[in-house]
């Protein structure tokens, strides 16, 4: 009796450049899975480290808060005024257009990045910045914002400013890639330079589109060209602008 060998799977020859793709392949593979590993563990880093600052700048904040009702308590107990440090931040709004203005406070508004009605800057305040501030009084109004005033804006309003290109701050990605040699990788670590008016201001302001900011609800007075003080609109408001952004955020 004759008898065949039938060949089985196991049998089959496979050939030799096919086991070489399926060994590169299983290579990949490993080498993705390992990849998407550290990626993964480097992103829990990151994000435990941005809730670590977060925690640190609200302790601080917190703190300057305690500081400030210590020493008027303090001033009041004794018979003595306390009289605050002085501001160091502004929130610059512009409210009027581009009819009859000179060349002078027009140049100012460019440098300021104020091209457009209802256009917000953070600006920080020294001798050159109120000098300047007072070319432009006639069309704009500035106060000092609050950090409840910053945050919203930032966060409701924010856009960054990423290769000339108006970008939305939709993740913390897009300020690391801006501003991460400055140390400032997430909005937190942006709204407390800003806030503190920080050593790299000027990067984290520049950063920052201008607000672009709707038209406030019944807040314009009906004398709009005159100063604040004067029943008006324009000028410094001080403590004042917190609740006209909010009405125009």
């Amino acid at each position: 009796m004759v008898t065949y060998n039938v060949p089985t799977v196991n049998d089959v020859l496979v050939p030799e450049t096919l086991l070489k793709k399926n060994k590169s392949c299983a290579k990949a593979a490993e080498a993705l899975a390992a990849e998407k590993a550290e990626r993964r563990k480097a992103k829990l880093a990151r994000r435990r480290e941005i809730f670590r600052r977060a925690a640190k700048y609200d302790a601080e904040y917190k703190a300057a808060a305690r500081n400030e009702i210590r020493l008027r308590r303090q001033a009041k107990s004794q018979g003595n005024y306390y009289v605050p440090a002085q501001e160091k931040l502004v929130f610059v709004v512009r409210i009027r257009g581009i009819n009859n203005i000179a060349p002078k406070p027009r140049k100012v508004l460019q440098l300021l990045r104020l091209l457009q009605i209802n256009n917000g800057v953070f600006v920080r305040l020294n001798k050159a910045t109120s000098e300047m501030l007072q070319l432009i009084q006639p069309y704009v109004t500035y106060g000092y914002p609050n950090l409840k005033t910053i945050r919203e804006l930032i966060y409701k309003r924010g856009y960054g400013k990423v290769n000339k290109q108006r970008i939305p701050i939709h993740d913390n990605a897009v300020i690391e890639q801006a501003l991460g040699k400055y140390d400032i990788i997430c909005v937190e670590d942006l709204i407390h330079e800003i806030a503190t008016v920080g050593p790299h201001f000027k990067e984290a302001s520049n950063f920052l589109w201008p607000f672009k900011l709707s038209n406030p609800k019944n807040m314009w007075r009906p004398r709009k060209c005159l100063h604040f003080v004067e029943g008006g609109d324009t000028g410094n408001r001080e403590h004042f602008i917190n609740k006209l952004v909010q009405s125009m955020n």
